[in-house]
């Protein structure tokens, strides 16, 4: 029988949660970013957080909230052009922050989920990004050494799920959430709809259960567009 890792509720899977501690944040922009888990953080007041996440949400919505609270400072992300607040932070020197290459990023973290500790990457030499780090050459290329990321929680946000933990992503949603997954200690699932174990087709499932330690159902998503860009009415 498959283990049952179903949680009441976003704050029984939050359990265990400190200051101090990193934390992986799925999604792409505001597309599949785990809404309840980001509520519930900002709810406790936690601080001192060190968030991985591709971007850092807008000024009131996603990471952005915790931003606004000052709990967050560290973020370790490739966008993060549409958050005032962050721009703020970041200038004023009241955040730390760690730039990367896009595709550099997700690799780190697929490595951290892998047991991968480090790898070449041709992305970022000749630049800010290859400062202090080891570079050698293959195939007559610079590749820059890059170690690989980890964090104490993960949380991820999928289209459906099931009790023992497999998920499956839809659209856009796939980006970050999968790798991000398997890197976290402890990852959390938040879900749209949760299933019994064995509805779930497993030729469809894109992270297996076993990378999963909570998944609860969630509710109340918004689902926000980043920038929305419309063609005016003729």
């Amino acid at each position: 029988m498959a283990l049952n890792k179903q949680v009441a509720d976003v704050k029984s899977a939050l359990e265990g949660v400190q200051d101090n501690m990193t934390f992986m944040v799925g999604g792409f922009g505001l597309c599949g970013i785990p809404e309840n888990a980001i509520a519930e953080l900002v709810r406790r007041g936690i601080k001192g957080l060190t968030c991985i996440s591709n971007n850092a949400g807008v000024d009131d919505f996603g990471l952005g909230l915790l931003l606004q609270k000052k709990q967050i400072k560290k973020m370790i992300s490739s966008y993060v052009g549409e958050n005032d607040e962050f721009e703020r932070q970041m200038l004023s020197g009241e955040l730390i922050v760690d730039l990367i290459p896009q595709g550099s990023l997700a690799e780190r973290c697929r490595a951290g989920g892998a047991g991968i500790p480090a790898f070449f990457t041709p992305a970022g030499f000749g630049t800010e990004v290859a400062e202090g780090k080891e570079v050698r050459e293959f195939d007559g290329k610079p590749h820059v050494l890059e170690s690989a990321l980890t964090a104490d929680f993960a949380f991820v946000k999928a289209w459906k799920g099931d009790t023992a933990g497999n998920l499956i992503y839809k659209a856009t949603a796939k980006n970050f959430n999968p790798m991000m997954a398997m890197a976290g200690r402890i990852t959390v699932a938040e879900v749209e709809e949760l299933v019994p174990a064995g509805a779930l087709d497993p030729n469809q499932i894109h992270t297996p259960g076993v990378f999963v330690q909570r998944i609860f159902e969630g509710s109340n998503y918004q689902k926000r567009i980043e920038r929305v860009t419309t063609r005016s009415r003729q």
